[in-house]
């Protein structure tokens, strides 16, 4: 049976805002209800950031609920004004169309298109927006938004009076585009919910007002809250830019490593918003993480989830594998070649043709722990070098094909923090 949607949604800490909540509740109880968030193709990779409103469909299918992922091949040659300041780079058809195609399949690792009365469907607004004569927009469409009111929205007053932000009729014209397509699937699929940010809002009310005043139809919208860490930054961002779903844009290692590093103030609300816990299993993992903080158990359990579910079970197996490696859970010495291979297009790592056996100190200073051979030797003397996670106070020792990992390898490690690689290519390891 459907479930009420926005009530456990609030109580995950989705809901910003909801139109007529009791109401669509009521509906939600009786019967299925369509449901749509808009994805803006200005990029062939969704991000960290984008996943609350991802989320927030995959529980509305799970929930009894039918979403849609609207792509926004047609809106997209525009591009969404909301909270800019100033316009964005045009894309042509065939860049719009090309990220269209790499959203859908990163879509579909959290919605299912195939499972009857509640599979998720994927509309391209191209589709009927391209359709549509000018004059017949202005006619039908145009005359139900006064521009009093388009001109008073927050972000368009603040570029009208700064004549160094203007806001051009092109980008006007995105607020009326949504509301169409809003009132298009509402006619053709009955879709009676738009989800988004909470900067969408006003978007949202367009469409819900144009729908009552052109069908008499009752439509209903629904917002998710900003995510901020505790530290009071827009989650999803780092130092090095936005965490993205593409492996070739953010490594599967680093994605993992995103959600491990996660505070421990923020983890709860985390698992309440990307993971598919029930609030009762999240509560038990909060119980298990408070008891041994230092152990980052929830972290890691959030991390596994999201990884595997982007990324699949295998690379989600080797990245965790390699996490371990690296952070001293799991012995160096047990790491297969793939989950070495991991690690090595994430740390300094350098290729070697030397014979063996070879120096250590010589090793050191290929792999660039140290600067010369009398700071190798140093470092040795004080007990700061590791070689596969044990520790080698001999100035003198040499590495042989016994030292030799699975894939050639050999780690070293300066000090606390320094890991570094060696991989010896195969007819220097067996000499």
């Amino acid at each position: 049976m459907p479930q009420n949607f926005c009530e456990i949604m609030s109580k995950r800490g989705f809901v910003e805002w909801c139109s007529h909540p009791e109401e669509l509740g009521e509906k939600m109880r009786r019967g299925i209800v369509t449901g749509y968030v808009g994805f803006d193709p200005s990029a062939d990779s969704l991000h960290v950031g984008n996943m609350v409103p991802i989320m927030g469909l995959a529980w509305l299918q799970r929930l009894g609920h039918r979403p849609i992922a609207l792509a926004g091949g047609g809106t997209g040659l525009i591009g969404d004004p909301s909270g800019k300041t100033k316009e964005r780079a045009l894309l042509s058809v065939e860049k719009v169309e090309h990220n269209v195609e790499c959203i859908k399949k990163q879509l579909a690792k959290f919605l299912d298109f195939d499972c009857g009365e509640t599979s998720a469907l994927m509309p391209n607004n191209h589709d009927w927006l391209s359709k549509i004569s000018f004059i017949e927009f202005l006619r039908d469409t145009g005359k139900f938004f006064p521009m009093n009111v388009l001109i008073n929205r927050e972000y368009v007053r603040s570029r009208i009076e700064d004549p160094d932000k203007s806001i051009t009729y092109t980008e006007m014209s995105y607020i009326l585009l949504q509301a169409y397509d809003f009132f298009h699937m509402f006619e053709e699929l009955g879709c009676s919910l738009q989800m988004g940010g909470n900067d969408q809002q006003g978007n949202i009310i367009g469409g819900i007002d144009l729908i009552r005043k052109r069908l008499g139809g009752q439509a209903y919208g629904l917002t998710f809250q900003l995510l901020l860490t505790a530290a009071g930054h827009k989650f999803g961002k780092t130092e090095e830019g936005a965490i993205y779903l593409d492996p070739k844009k953010t490594s599967p290692y680093r994605f993992y490593q995103f959600w491990i590093n996660s505070d421990d103030r923020d983890i709860e609300k985390l698992h309440k918003m990307y993971s598919f816990s029930s609030l009762d299993e999240i509560a038990d993992a909060m119980g298990r993480h408070a008891a041994h903080p230092e152990r980052r158990t929830a972290q890691k359990d959030l991390a596994w989830e999201m990884t595997e579910r982007v990324h699949g079970e295998g690379t989600a197996q080797r990245v965790r594998d390699a996490s371990s490696v690296l952070f001293g859970e799991r012995d160096v010495r047990s790491a297969d070649a793939a989950t070495l291979d991991t690690l090595a297009a994430e740390i300094p790592t350098e290729d070697v043709s030397s014979p063996l056996p070879m120096p250590l100190i010589d090793a050191l200073l290929a792999s660039g722990g140290v600067s010369s051979k009398g700071e190798g030797r140093r470092k040795v003397r004080e007990g700061g070098v590791y070689l596969n996670g044990g520790r080698v106070q001999d100035e003198a020792y040499e590495i042989t094909s016994e030292d030799v990992l699975g894939g050639g390898y050999v780690q070293l490690r300066v000090g606390k923090k320094d890991f570094r690689l060696l991989r010896f290519n195969r007819r220097a390891s067996e000499l």
